[in-house]
């Protein structure tokens, strides 16, 4: 099972699947309105805060789950309860102001996380570390092909 790519304040994490682009699609699901991603999230422990104490999609300032992926919703569930963590609190999902491109966080395959040494920890203890990012960041390559970037602002997640 493919779940991340991402980013985490002091510590961050970015994750990209190896798979090809239509192992990807397929694993992605379906798009959830804010509702849905909501009821399978909360009761999971899973939250989210804005700097805009928002949801709206269309405003940079808020954390929309419009739109996000089932696959990706899976993997956060599946790697917040993996790391043994009680909570995890989203800080950006699908709205606007990130990076484009199809796997992002406008397209549900992408989201962002608030720092957590637990998770940090997890992947640095649990995968294979590699090569740095192009940006210096370290990262860590699970064996499901995932690479989580430990060190950037943001826990960013890219689920696939």
């Amino acid at each position: 099972m493919k779940f991340f790519a991402s980013v985490v304040s002091v510590l961050g994490l970015a994750v990209l699947a190896s798979a090809s682009p239509v192992d990807i699609e397929a694993r992605g699901g379906t798009p959830l309105t804010q509702a849905q991603a909501e009821a399978r999230l909360i009761p999971n422990g899973i939250t989210a805060v804005s700097s805009g104490g928002c949801t709206n999609r269309n405003v940079g300032t808020c954390t929309s789950y419009q739109g996000i992926l089932s696959g990706t919703v899976d993997g956060v569930i599946t790697l917040k309860n993996a790391a043994g963590l009680s909570s995890l609190i989203f800080t950006g999902g699908t709205e606007v102001g990130h990076a484009a491109g199809t796997y992002s966080h406008a397209n549900g395959y992408k989201v962002d996380v608030r720092h957590s040494t637990g998770l940090d920890s997890y992947i640095t203890r649990t995968f294979t570390k590699i090569a740095n990012r192009g940006d210096g960041y370290p990262q860590w390559q699970a064996a499901s092909g995932n690479i989580y970037c430990v060190g950037v602002p943001l826990l960013a997640l890219v689920l696939y």
